[in-house]
């Protein structure tokens, strides 16, 4: 069981004096508003999609390549179930683990390293940017920071987390949501035990450096700043008493508007803090652990719409879809809302609503997703 320690809550860490400009990304193009003469444009809105972690088993690279045949490593079938479910002006996911060359060679728990097709399928499947701040950063080294990040930027995935120099470090990354500006941070609790070489590398929780970024994105002409954050007690439904309070300290302050969480490989709830929300954990988007669970088959992807309002920007419409990992052959990776139900299928249904519910999050306004 992981826990990040204790110095993560406090907020006087020096920060690195490295200053860069903004790396701005257009993933989608602007809706046009228009004025009528009966009454002022609609709101500006935008929808954000997030899915949880992406494992990358030696099983499933098994699978791409049973997938490809002679056209080589294929992981877009694994994912193609969520294809539909991701569409929206702005999709996130989670890369935990590094991505190394072509020629591997590829390893799994506890030290990975996964093909580089990973990236392409990410791709493909709808996402536009991915956190890679996560306690396998480090495992192979720097150099798979480098093979990693060089992955995503051949299929143009955008990236935030790690890094390859201190450039690339102090520039904000700024995505273009349908004419909104948002800006993507990625943090991580540590890195299972093997030290950062430089304080650059990669971002770990700090309470004074993230609502630094969180500044830095907005100065930087950044509307809205979403925190991917890796954290909590691996297999642990239930949020710890160090993430809420991390949680509430972080969203007090006006530079971040949402809590995106990966990290446990299971669910765990919604909350809604004021005015804005937090998903402690969405479980593994895709993994296939050697000894499955059956929680850690199960996530989610959270959805979010962001309104413009008098007061700034803010969510009106939050919902969940669940998902399954199913295990086959072939392994495959459903939308339980697009498939037809089955016992194991409703059984996680029904497991994910109880512990996204669980504190409360239906009577603030969650829902489950309808296709």
């Amino acid at each position: 069981m992981v826990r990040w320690p204790a110095f993560v809550l406090a907020t006087g860490l020096a920060l690195a004096g490295c200053t860069g400009s903004p790396v701005v990304v257009t993933t989608a193009a602007p809706t046009p508003s228009s004025t009528t003469s009966s009454g002022p444009p609609p709101a500006r809105s935008f929808t954000l999609t997030a899915g949880g972690d992406i494992l990358i088993h030696p099983a499933l690279t098994d699978q791409a390549v049973a997938d490809g045949g002679a056209a080589g490593r294929n992981f877009l079938p694994l994912l193609a179930g969520i294809k539909d479910t991701l569409k929206s002006d702005l999709s996130i996911c989670h890369l935990e683990i590094p991505l190394g060359t072509k020629d591997g060679p590829f390893f799994g728990y506890p030290a990975f390293i996964a093909p580089p097709e990973v990236a392409k399928a990410l791709v493909d499947v709808g996402y536009d940017s991915c956190s890679t701040a996560s306690n396998h950063t480090l495992d192979r080294g720097v150099g798979a920071i480098q093979t990693t990040l060089d992955a995503l930027d051949a299929v143009g995935l955008k990236h935030t987390g790690s890094f390859r120099t201190p450039e690339e470090a102090a520039a904000p990354l700024i995505l273009d949501a349908g004419g909104v500006k948002v800006a993507q941070l990625s943090f991580t609790y540590g890195f299972n035990g093997i030290p950062l070489p430089d304080p650059w590398r990669a971002n770990q929780i700090n309470v004074a450096k993230i609502l630094a970024d969180a500044r830095k994105a907005r100065e930087a002409g950044a509307e809205v700043v979403v925190l991917s954050i890796h954290w909590g007690n691996e297999y642990q439904h239930e949020a710890t008493e160090e993430q809420k309070a991390l949680a509430r300290q972080l969203l007090a302050d006006p530079a971040l508007d949402l809590i995106i969480g990966t990290h446990v490989h299971v669910v765990q709830p919604f909350e809604k803090i004021g005015k804005k929300w937090v998903v402690y954990g969405m479980g593994n988007e895709v993994a296939r652990h050697s000894e499955p669970r059956g929680v850690t088959e199960e996530g989610l992807i959270a959805r979010f719409k962001f309104e413009q309002g008098p007061e700034g920007w803010s969510v009106v419409e939050a919902s969940y879809t669940p998902t399954l990992v199913e295990l086959g052959p072939p392994i495959r990776l459903v939308d339980l809302t697009r498939v037809p139900a089955t016992a194991r299928r409703t059984e996680a249904i029904n497991r994910t609503e109880g512990v996204v519910f669980s504190m409360g999050a239906n009577g603030q306004g969650l829902t489950r997703a309808k296709p």
